[in-house]
């Protein structure tokens, strides 16, 4: 884990890229940040979290970092114990966390719940939606620290990396990280929330019929597993839907309810 800081003094607040080495578009804004000639009215810490993994271009090397928070100093696992020092690290920072995705190509953020924090970040960042885990999706970042996630484009291209820039300089801004004035936009962001995963058989093949975020209607087709069509049993909203994203899942069905 590499930790730098910006400006002087105890952090308030940090920016997180790679917790999963095969989403490089994080440590590529927090290296491209540190080349920058920023003049800093507040210091912020900057974490590239895997190094291991993202030298090998790989999710993780022994378990999914992302899925074992809170850690354990003393476990065997090595992201286990990252996990650990992760959240020694920002604990008590307001926190973005840069990630990317096989299944959405515009930007779009992850809290618990929409709160003051999503109510203060969110409305400043160039995201399409806005998606509350509800403590439903278990051991992430999301459920110990104030941390808003963003997703900020398809795994491994040139525009998660540009969006993932954009989108710090925005957190920064709105933190009032920067010196002087900055202009942000701020814009209405529908939220979506996470009502269960959609499971998929590791052994079988699978294609995706729907677009994330785009209301799927009772007894319509959302996928295809070794040619046998899947139909909904009830209305819902695919989020981080694809059929190669997740070993045992497709993704989740959320509800839509309500703007920030």
């Amino acid at each position: 884990m590499r930790v730098e800081q910006l400006g002087e003094g105890e952090p308030n607040f940090a920016v997180v890229g790679s917790i999963h080495g095969d989403e490089p578009c994080g440590a590529h804004a927090i290296e491209t940040l540190l080349d920058a000639d920023l003049s800093i009215d507040r210091p912020v810490k900057l974490i590239i979290a895997n190094e291991r993994a993202l030298d090998r271009n790989v999710r993780y090397t022994e378990t999914d970092l992302n899925r074992v928070f809170p850690g354990d100093p003393d476990a065997d696992a090595y992201e286990t114990r990252l996990a650990h020092e992760l959240l020694k690290e920002i604990r008590g920072c307001t926190t973005l966390s840069l990630h990317s995705t096989q299944s959405y190509s515009r930007p779009f953020a992850i809290v618990d719940e929409t709160g003051p924090l999503a109510e203060t970040i969110c409305p400043h960042l160039s995201i399409d939606v806005l998606v509350e885990t509800g403590g439903f999706v278990k051991n992430t970042l999301v459920g110990y620290v104030d941390v808003v996630e963003v997703e900020c484009g398809m795994q491994g291209s040139q525009q998660a990396a540009e969006n993932a820039v954009e989108l710090v300089q925005e957190f920064l801004g709105a933190a009032g990280v920067l010196s002087g004035p900055v202009e942000t936009e701020t814009s209405t962001v529908p939220i979506y929330q996470l009502q269960r995963q959609i499971p998929k058989d590791p052994e079988s093949s699978y294609a995706v019929h729907v677009e994330n975020f785009e209301r799927v209607d009772a007894g319509a087709p959302y996928a295809t597993s070794d040619e046998t069509e899947i139909r909904a049993e009830e209305p819902f909203y695919p989020v981080l839907m694809s059929s190669q994203g997740y070993e045992r899942q497709l993704g989740y069905a959320a509800d839509r309810s309500g703007t920030l």
